[in-house]
């Protein structure tokens, strides 16, 4: 991830799937930025089995190890995990 991302879109959404022979409901995460040119991109994609603050704290050092920087607005619902993990990270 290259440049300044100012605007930055996270939400979660459950999908159902398959493990160990049973269905199971799977937190799945995707992070959507703008930059500085308008430019919007998916900057990223994970799945987990919570929302839970450690999960969004991963999630969010991914993408800062990727290089995301410059984010100046996170648009997001105020889910407690999320907003504990940003602050942090």
């Amino acid at each position: 991830i290259e440049g300044e991302w100012p605007y930055l879109w996270i939400d979660a959404t459950y999908v159902k799937g398959r493990e160990g022979g049973r269905v199971v409901s799977t937190a799945t995460i995707i992070a959507v930025g703008v930059n500085t040119d308008g430019r919007r991109e998916v900057l990223g994609v994970a799945t987990g089995a919570s929302e839970a603050e450690v999960f969004w704290k991963g999630f969010l050092r991914s993408l800062a190890d990727r290089g995301l920087r410059g984010v100046k607005l996170v648009i997001a619902d105020d889910h407690k995990g999320l907003r504990a993990a940003a602050s942090k990270v």
